[in-house]
């Protein structure tokens, strides 16, 4: 048993990180490394010290990013809000960096918030040994599972890593019906081209159950973090997708019968 772990931040009232208004704890830590991260200050387990931009007295200052909590603080934090998780069917969301980097931390968490009927969601890469989805997924309500690069190279190219662990995890959990949302990324140019979709369609019509999809219009929050923190900018500026784009795509998923929307 993990009594403490490392988070770096705690957004309340959440809305777009499962159903109803919640509260999302980000652990730090990753086991992937993508390129357009919404949060690489989470990558690195641990507490990282960060020269960083300050917009309003256009100076620098130094930050340091992660701070160690207990498993008692959280829930304490958590249980605030329990109201609106009732009026809302809301709840609490795991997130990160890759919150099953800090699996046993995650574990307790999730059981913790099971004793008080808390609906848990955990937002995950699936890049993590399937020992830890199976200890995990009995007190987890809903996966919000990323899927984004079907081709091997192409994804140890962006992410770090290849994806054959990823899809047999994601396999696994649907076995084990698991409840599962897809969230597929599009990145400009990478993942939001004809081939990968194409490719992402092909694999999850092979799914034993297709899960419903959500598809996350590229956001350049990324960009501004990177030069925020001084971090290496390896993709450029890139161009948000037009609207046009996006239904396109997503007709693409309904076409081949699978679920999609269009998410925030």
């Amino acid at each position: 048993m993990s009594n403490t772990g490392i988070i770096f931040d705690i957004k309340k009232y959440a809305i777009h990180d499962g159903p109803g208004i919640r509260t999302t704890i980000f652990l730090k830590g990753c086991s992937m490394n993508c390129q357009w991260c919404h949060n690489p200050e989470s990558i690195q387990f641990g507490f990282e010290k960060f020269v960083v931009k300050d917009r309003v007295k256009k100076n620098t200052k130094n930050e340091t990013v992660g701070y160690e909590i207990t498993i008692d603080e959280v829930i304490k934090i958590i249980k605030k809000d329990e109201i609106f998780y009732d009026e809302s069917n809301g709840g609490v969301t795991f997130s990160g960096g890759e919150p099953l980097v800090q699996s046993d931390f995650l574990l307790e968490l999730l059981k913790e918030c099971k004793k008080s009927n808390i609906h848990t969601v955990v937002d995950t890469c699936g890049e993590a040994n399937w020992s830890d989805f199976e200890m995990i997924q009995d007190y987890v309500d809903l996966f919000l599972f990323d899927l984004k690069l079907i081709d091997n190279d192409h994804h140890k190219k962006y992410t770090g890593v290849i994806n054959k662990r990823i899809h047999k995890n994601l396999r696994n959990l649907i076995e084990n019906e698991n409840n599962i949302e897809l969230r597929i990324p599009l990145i400009p140019k990478i993942t939001d081209t004809d081939s990968n979709v194409n490719d992402l369609i092909d694999f999850i019509s092979l799914l034993k159950i297709k899960p419903s999809v959500i598809l996350l219009p590229y956001n350049p929050l990324n960009q501004d973090k990177l030069d925020r923190f001084h971090l290496d900018n390896k993709l450029g500026k890139l161009k948000v997708q037009s609207r046009k784009m996006l239904f396109a795509i997503k007709q693409k998923f309904i076409n081949k019968g699978i679920d999609a929307i269009i998410g925030e």
